[in-house]
Parts: C-alpha cells; structure tokens; sequence
C-alpha cells in the first residue's frame, strides 16, 4: 500500500524542533514534502535549508532578514520569499499544506498556529506558549474547525501515547486517576540554594540531557518550563492541576507516565531525543523510522525519581497559582516569564529574579476573562511593560 504523501509546513525551521523535523523528513521523502519553511531572522541558515528542501515559500519574522534571503536565493530558486507575521499565518493557513508543525518559541508563535488551526489543518504543536496563552479559546478553534491538534513536547507526547485514542480529552472515561509528568530537574537539581543567585547563562543552558535553544534550556533549569507543560497538559487533557503530579526524573528516559484506576500506571520510555514525538506526529497513526539509537537500558541501569523542590524552584507553583486564577493570568506569567528570561540571558538580572519579576507582575496585572484574543493580546503587552520596569528595578 502506497503511504499518502503529506506537505508540511514548518513553523520554527532554524530551531531545535525545525531541524529535528527536517531530520525525520529527510529520511522519508517518499512520506513528506516540504511546503513552507519559516523562521526568525537566521537567513544564511534559511538560505542552506532552502536548497536542499525546495519549499514553496520561505518566511522570515524579521522584514530585513526576508531581504538579505532573497538576495541569498537570487532569481530563478523557485522559492518565495515572505515576510512578518502575515507571512507567517499565510503559509500556516495555505490550502496546499495539510501538516503544520508549530514550533516558534514564545508567544509570537500563537497567531500562526493559530492560523493553522482555523484553516483545520494537522498541527504539530511544540509551541506550548499558544495554550499557556489562550487555552481555552485555542481549543474551542481545533473543535470548530476540525483541526487535528497533536502534542511534540516529549512529555505530552508521551502521555497522548499512553492514552485510549478515543478518549484522550475525557479521561474519566478512560478510567484515568493521573497524570504523572516528568521533569529532568535541569542544571541546577543539587545545586545548593545559596549559589544560584550567580549561576550564568552558560550554566543555565547547558542542560544535562537534552539539545535545546536557549530560552527553552532556562525554563527547563527554573522549572518554569515544566509550570508552562502542566498548563499545556490541562487543556490538551481536559484536566486540572489536581490530576497532575511532578515527578523529577533526572535520566530524561521515562517521558511521562498515566496512572488507571485500577492500578496499572502505564509509561513511555525512549531516549532523549525529540525526533521521536516528531516522527510520531508527522506519521500519526502509523510508526516510523525517526533516526534514534535504540534505547539501551542496561546501560541506564536504574531509574531515579524526587519530588520537585518548590523552594528552590518557585516557578512551577507560580504556573500552577496562575492556571488556578483563570482568565487572563497564564498570558501575563507567560509575558512576564519571556521578558525576564530575556533579561537574564543579556546579563541584566540573575537567575533567582525571575520568579521574583513573574510574581510582581501577575499581582500588578488584574485578571481579566479570556473571552478574545485581542483581550489576550493586550494583557500580554500590558504585562511585558511591567516586567520591563521590574526588570530596571532588579537590574545587577
């Protein structure tokens, strides 16, 4: 039986997640086609992707970037060069693509997947910033819609294979009890308390298991990535925080876990290596080849579990408080969040005041109900201009 042939359209292509894909893709060209690639502002690196994928069109955020690309491409390359974020969500929403993965970091990734969403599309969502931010309306667009909405981070890719595929939105139904979400624990598991107010940027990005960017690689040595995850994992499951438990697992190998009502608690083990969420999305419900060593467990040899340390790592309950207020306050952490790991990674404040600036600005920005984006849009813009004084206020 000949495989059907999908296009995809790549949200994020010069990142971590965009060139895993492309590794995945690569191996299977009789399985995908590449329609659109899309990026920030790296042009030489989309310049090199572009001649060996051949896309349709090629997108950068940044207009100048878009310029020196097709300068790069010079006439005749067969690629179209667009660019902002109109580009963006012309090519998410492009009939001729019927795959879209979405994987911009941050909060600009939410108006492309969004975009890609409403056009029904198959979205591969390793953007968890766009649930953090509008979860509730950004579910209610996939059911309107039809898309097909299907999780790549690792752990709740891990927990979407755990599940009865009947019943992943209702989990009652499935007789499910909880959702066990692993965390690695980051850098600074067993760092003592008193010496992280000087970690640097370097240590905090060089985490122990994972290939990561930068921003990502600090969220996960906070733990507010794990906070931004038990969010995602709350809309994706139609759960709460109550059903979610923590549990740091410092070898990265079981990548999250589901627990039964009767007892049996099933996993999803395999090596950190985000190819294989991406291959299990891009080929869903079929299995294929992702390019990853076999998962070796006499080498690994034991399996380390500890409860997350809230003290030290304030973050994680920041993220929950913030998903228990409801409304608009998983945008404000979130922008709070972005603008203050920002700061951080240019020197400007320590690592221990970025729980510090989330905290001041989600008790100076009131809630509001999150019945449209535009409301969204606006609380995020009103949150990073208070992080921005607080951060001038922390500043070393």
């Amino acid at each position: 039986m000949t495989a059907v042939i999908r296009h995809v359209t790549l949200l994020g292509a010069t990142g971590s997640i965009g060139l895993s894909t492309l590794d995945v893709v690569r191996r299977h060209p009789d399985r995908f086609r590449v329609h659109a690639l899309a990026a920030s502002s790296r042009d030489a690196d989309m310049e090199t992707l572009c001649r060996e994928f051949l896309p349709r069109y090629a997108v950068m955020a940044d207009p100048d970037a878009a310029v020196r690309l097709r300068e790069r491409l010079g006439a005749g390359s067969g690629v179209e060069v667009l660019a902002g974020v109109d580009g963006l969500c012309q090519v998410a929403s492009d009939p001729a693509a019927d795959t879209v993965m979405a994987a911009i970091v941050g909060a600009a990734g939410l108006s492309p997947t969004l975009a890609a969403v409403r056009a029904g599309k198959r979205v591969l969502l390793a953007n968890k910033e766009a649930l953090v931010m509008s979860g509730g309306l950004f579910m209610e667009a996939v059911r309107h819609s039809g898309a097909e909405l299907l999780p790549i981070d690792s752990e709740h890719n891990a927990i979407f294979q755990c599940l009865p595929p009947a019943h992943v939105r209702n989990l009652r139904a499935a007789g499910i009890t909880r959702i066990l979400l692993t965390a690695s624990g980051g850098p600074f598991r067993n760092m003592p308390a008193d010496q992280l107010a000087t970690v640097t940027p370097e240590q905090a990005c060089a985490h122990p298991n994972w290939a990561m960017g930068r921003k990502i690689s600090v969220d996960s040595a906070s733990l507010m990535n794990k906070g931004l995850e038990l969010i995602e994992a709350c809309w994706l499951f139609n759960t709460d925080p109550g059903n979610i438990e923590v549990h740091v697992h410092p070898e990265s190998i079981i990548h999250s876990m589901v627990e039964y009502a009767d007892g049996s608690v099933l996993a999803q083990l395999g090596s950190p290596d985000m190819r294989t969420p991406i291959a299990n999305g891009l080929a869903w419900p079929e299995r294929i080849d992702a390019g990853v060593a076999p998962l070796d467990l006499f080498a690994i040899g034991r399996f380390h579990f500890e409860r997350p340390d809230m003290q030290r790592f304030p973050c994680l309950g920041l993220a929950a408080e913030a998903f228990s207020q409801g409304g608009t306050a998983p945008a404000v952490l979130n922008a709070a969040n972005e603008e203050a790991v920002a700061a951080f990674l240019q020197g400007r404040v320590r690592f221990t005041d970025i729980p510090v600036i989330i905290e001041q600005v989600l008790c100076r920005t009131p809630v509001a109900p999150a019945d449209s984006f535009d409301t969204i849009f606006a609380r995020d813009s009103e949150a990073r201009q208070r992080a921005r004084e607080q951060i001038r206020q922390q500043a070393v």
